[in-house]
């Protein structure tokens, strides 16, 4: 590990963890503060939403014909894909919308006790304090995404089972991806504009010969 990363990572601290897990059928928004020191007495605090998308159920030949990994990461997808291709997993997807950067000539002590009296008037069970460093302040929001994670994963997977959600059809795709691509043909019917997106969805399962007929007829008699 870079030896940067390294220090930003032991000395990141989740102040204040949220009080909820992340919702199982529904996108979840949290609030959170990073505070991080600039100098003596002089103290960052950076204020925004994580937007955690509805948790998804993928297999690792799903994943590699999704956008946004690193050559790297790839390549062990592929490995995965050949080996494993119709293994389930939850896939969790996250948006960073951050809002306020706030210099104030406060301690990191004085800063975490009036936001943690602040969030204590105003109850919030997502809302979040994290102390982090101040050059990897991404690195220290990182983190507490992946403490998230961890802490929702075990609850989503056994209500994803519960419902037969994890199940594999005879075409390798889960219960769930059938089901999503039900909502985007529905939202399709309402906006043809989301068609792009439904086309995607259906090209990375591989499932658009099944589907193709069901699309075009969305067009017909427009």
């Amino acid at each position: 590990m870079d030896e940067r990363i390294r220090y930003a990572v032991e000395h990141t601290e989740l102040i204040r963890p949220p009080q909820q897990r992340l919702a199982t059928f529904g996108s979840t928004t949290m609030n959170y503060y990073v505070v991080t020191g600039l100098a003596e007495n002089v103290s960052v605090v950076r204020d925004g939403k994580v937007i955690a998308e509805r948790p998804r159920i993928v297999t690792p030949s799903y994943l590699v014909k999704l956008e946004g990994f690193s050559e790297e990461s790839r390549k062990y997808l592929s490995i995965m894909a050949r080996e494993y291709p119709d293994e389930p997993g939850v896939f969790y997807r996250y948006k960073n919308q951050p809002k306020e950067m706030n210099v104030v000539s406060e301690s990191l002590r004085q800063v975490i006790s009036k936001l943690n009296a602040q969030l204590e008037k105003e109850p919030d069970p997502l809302s979040a304090i994290i102390k982090g460093v101040e050059e990897l302040w991404d690195v220290s929001l990182l983190m507490f995404i992946y403490h998230l994670t961890s802490k929702s994963i075990h609850t989503n997977v056994a209500e994803f089972r519960r419902r037969g959600f994890l199940d594999i059809d005879a075409s390798g795709v889960p219960k769930d991806a059938r089901n999503h691509i039900e909502e985007l043909f529905a939202q399709v019917r309402r906006d043809v504009s989301r068609a792009p997106e439904l086309v995607a969805e259906l090209n990375r399962w591989g499932l658009f010969p099944e589907y193709q007929d069901r699309f075009f007829a969305l067009f017909r008699g427009r």
